[in-house]
């Protein structure tokens, strides 16, 4: 691009602006974290969505990329990624083939916590050869996907087992935030029961960025998936996982508007700013505004709550740190990667809007 910004003052917004430098720092803390805990690191690409990082993180020691969706390992495979975790029920004919195709480029695992799902998995790949990883999902206090107890792991462990085409590769959770000793005590217990009935757990993986700095107890947990410590957000400083001088990701906006000495309108409203809030009490703050919290979004406005004695005025451009970052990317078509004031690049979010 001839007319690519040099500078963030050339940029229009609104905007993402990736610290490349922090992300670099955050990348190597976090490999640094998981090899002082003797555990692989596998990183949920969700939050940056660019094979750009996804490459960085495999270079700097990962074992590998977690995806969300096939989408997004189609795109990291089409850019060279070779050892790919899909921790989700695969359902559908149509899905069931586009795995089918990835497994024959990459090295794939996948999860399955229900009978319905293995035998769709089952029915599609049958070669004894090459089997499909699979890994049970395991609700261990995080309330979304996963089985209940350890004797419906075993059952579906056994189903697994006994289909040509596939490998019961272990066991897969993602606990919630503060309770990873309570869920390596329940992978400890189902991986015990498994062992007795002659089913051994290759791999053992947690995940959630606000417990990564944790050490396993026991060594239960073989591997972790983080997502959002790449770039962090105001949730993982809230959760005690970060500082501020640790986000690498923020949007830069405009002041469109202050009509009252206590509120500003910026030109992110929920098209560019998330309203998933993790559970925080307003949306965003303003980086350097001591004070300032985004507390609505419409479409296109930010209303931003500022303490009076604020001296920012209309056609001031500010950076604006969510709550959530992950949401953030995926509105966006491209990011700017900077360092310090100087844009080094800018990348297309190849992974965005991969939903199915």
């Amino acid at each position: 691009m001839t007319d690519r910004p040099k500078t963030i003052d050339e940029i229009d917004t609104p905007a993402v602006l990736i610290d490349l430098d922090r992300a670099e720092k955050n990348i190597a803390r976090a490999q640094a974290a998981a090899d002082a805990a003797g555990v692989k690191l596998r990183p949920h690409i969700k939050t940056h969505k660019l094979p750009f990082f996804a490459k960085k993180q495999v270079e700097t020691g990962a074992a590998g990329i977690t995806c969300q969706k096939i989408g997004e390992a189609e795109v990291m495979a089409d850019a060279g990624l070779t050892d790919i975790f899909l921790p989700y029920n695969i359902l559908g004919r149509q899905k069931l083939e586009r795995l089918k195709a990835l497994h024959g480029r990459v090295t794939l695992s996948v999860t399955a916590d229900s009978a319905t799902t293995i035998e769709g998995l089952a029915g599609t790949f049958r070669d004894a050869a090459h089997p499909l990883k699979v890994l049970i999902e395991c609700d261990t206090g995080g309330g979304r996907c996963g089985v209940q107890s350890k004797e419906e792991a075993l059952a579906l462990a056994r189903q697994i087992d006994a289909a040509p085409g596939l490998f019961f590769g272990g066991l897969m959770t993602f606990p919630a935030p503060g309770k990873a000793a309570q869920a390596e005590a329940w992978l400890a217990a189902t991986r015990d029961l498994l062992a007795a009935n002659g089913l051994a757990c290759e791999t053992i993986t947690s995940g959630g960025t606000p417990d990564m700095w944790r050490k396993p107890e026991g060594q239960v947990v073989t591997e972790y998936r983080p997502g959002t410590y790449i770039y962090m957000d105001r949730y993982q400083i809230a959760k005690g996982a970060a500082t501020l001088d640790d986000c690498a990701a923020t949007v830069l906006a405009t002041v469109v508007s202050r009509p009252t000495a206590t509120r500003a309108i910026l030109d992110a409203g929920s098209k560019a700013l998330t309203s998933d809030t993790l559970g925080l009490p307003d949306y965003a703050e303003l980086v350097g505004e001591a004070g300032a919290r985004v507390i609505g979004l419409s479409e296109e406005h930010g209303k931003v709550e500022l303490p009076a004695a604020s001296r920012l005025k209309v056609g001031d451009r500010v950076r604006v740190l969510p709550d959530h970052i992950c949401p953030v990317i995926n509105l966006y078509d491209q990011v700017y990667l900077i360092s310090g004031d100087r844009v080094v690049d800018i990348l297309p979010v190849a992974a965005r809007g991969k939903l199915t």
